[in-house]
């Protein structure tokens, strides 16, 4: 089991940053690819950012963030990261982080575990 708890979710104004972080329970944290998503109200969940397990030296992003969005993972610390800069109103929507035992995770079908979610909401 694998429990994940995201925070560092609030209101920004468009060009502004924010930093979400995932933190998750467990020792083998490492051995878990990780992800963020995002849904934003009325709309489908959709992947944003994937990174891989261990060392994290694969990541791939959704074409929508790439150049924006920066994921990174601390296998000390249990934690993953999502550096969100450039933030424009449509990135508006409730961020989830998430883990699977695949090599990445860019669907919502490969997820085994999510967080709860927080909201990010960027001003015009």
């Amino acid at each position: 089991q694998v429990q994940l708890v995201e925070s560092g979710g609030g209101l920004v104004q468009a060009g502004g940053s924010l930093r979400l972080s995932c933190a998750a329970s467990g020792r083998t944290f490492s051995s878990y690819a990780m992800g963020w998503f995002r849904q934003a109200p009325g709309k489908e969940r959709e992947f944003v950012a994937t990174i891989s397990r261990s060392g994290g030296v694969s990541t791939y992003y959704a074409d929508s963030v790439k150049g924006r969005f920066t994921i990174s993972r601390d296998n000390a610390k249990n934690t993953v990261y999502l550096q969100m800069n450039s933030l424009k109103p449509e990135d508006t929507a409730v961020y989830y982080c998430a883990a699977s035992g695949r090599p990445l995770v860019t669907s919502t079908r490969a997820v085994d575990y999510w967080g709860q979610g927080t909201q990010v909401t960027v001003s015009s």
